[in-house]
């Protein structure tokens, strides 16, 4: 069955050109030239992809998101959003909006080709597998490792909120906090546990153990927690039974947030082998986005690029691109968090995700959507 895309700009030139080269790779293509007519083509076309641009002079294209989101009948169309901004704010908005992809002016012809063709792959896995693939998926005990270059750049942020948007979604997250003697998963949360270190100081790694050892947080996130106890540091050479802790969390929590910390030690060099997928967290600015590059060769060469998601949390506004940062990296960037200073510092005075502190916040919307991502990602593999 030819899969029907519909295209949306006021600029003639851009419809025929993009329609032409969706034509050649065999697409049925249905245009429409402005904001209030695409809305009107999308509910009776029910199209497989839709392809916006944001400036239009009738409803920009971030406006016409919103309202094929709120349908009942569209909100399930991809949207690849299309616009000449390349600021990360602009991405970021649009992705807020709804968008699943962010393509900016002028694109090369193959790079959409590519783009149409993975997010319509990614619709029909979906769509084939459906829950139950989603559920087979975290049968098979997915861990997801977070990590970064060097400390300070939210790498617990990210899995502390990543496990909440989890649980929100249903989900039975577990973390695991391998920053051993750094460990301030606990303290974020107003409690303390020496778990880890109990579990890596017994004779045996055992099942029992570990699920003894596992900290439930008054909102309902479970995790298996180090401390902040400098002497901790030296169970870094548990190299083993770290190893086996993280592979027992597997029939425990669906899935398992492994908070990595930071540096290539010879302890995290196991985990991240012995997980399902690495998210690399990184800073926009010029520095830490070449010393991430350093980290990532290396990362690539122990378990593949495939494996690897980078993710980007601003802690200030950032002046580079959405682009500029891939293009300094060389790969693509999975997802950017916004900087929220004053929800982050309410949440720390509360104990409490932001996630859970406030759900409809721009910034829990990311982190929402990133596990969405994550979780989505796994099951077209199992699939």
């Amino acid at each position: 069955m030819v899969e029907k895309i519909l295209i949306v700009d006021d600029d003639v030139d851009s419809l025929k050109l993009i329609g032409l080269m969706l034509k050649r790779h065999n697409y049925e293509v249905v245009v429409a030239d402005a904001g209030q007519k695409a809305l009107a083509k999308a509910e009776a076309e029910i199209p497989d992809l839709i392809i916006l641009d944001v400036m239009m002079p009738d409803m920009n294209g971030l406006e016409v998101t919103r309202r094929l989101r709120a349908s009942e009948k569209t909100k399930n169309i991809p949207i690849i959003m299309f616009t000449a901004k390349t600021l990360i704010n602009d991405k970021i908005i649009a992705f807020e909006a709804g968008a699943d992809d962010y393509l900016t002016k002028p694109t090369h012809p193959a790079e959409l080709a590519s783009r149409v063709k993975a997010i319509l792959a990614r619709k029909a896995t979906v769509k084939k597998g459906n829950a139950q693939t989603s559920q087979a998926s975290m049968k098979k005990g997915l861990t997801l490792g977070i990590m970064g270059a060097k400390g300070g750049v939210g790498v617990t942020t990210l899995a502390i909120n990543m496990s909440a948007a989890l649980m929100k979604a249903g989900e039975q997250a577990v973390i695991a906090d391998f920053q051993l003697g750094n460990g301030s998963i606990g303290r974020m949360l107003g409690t303390s546990s020496q778990g880890m270190s109990r579990v890596l100081t017994t004779k045996k790694v055992d099942a029992a153990t570990v699920e003894k050892e596992i900290l439930v947080h008054q909102s309902g996130l479970r995790g298996l927690l180090s401390s902040s106890s400098p002497k901790e540091i030296l169970l870094s050479n548990a190299v083993d039974k770290a190893v086996a802790a993280l592979e027992m969390l597997r029939d425990m929590g669906h899935p398992v947030v492994v908070d990595i910390g930071a540096g290539l030690t010879p302890l995290n060099i196991q985990l991240i082998q012995h997980i399902d997928k690495l998210m690399f967290v990184v800073e926009a600015n010029s520095v830490a986005l070449d010393i991430a590059n350093d980290y990532l060769s290396d990362i690539d060469e122990l378990i593949g690029g495939n494996h690897v998601n980078v993710v980007v949390i601003n802690r200030s506004q950032s002046t580079l691109s959405w682009h500029d940062v891939e293009n300094i990296l060389k790969r693509e960037v999975k997802a950017i968090i916004s900087a929220a200073p004053e929800l982050a510092h309410q949440a720390l005075e509360n104990r409490q995700p932001m996630v859970l502190m406030q759900p409809n916040a721009m910034v829990s919307g990311q982190f929402i959507k990133l596990a969405e991502e994550m979780k989505r990602i796994r099951s077209i593999e199992n699939a």
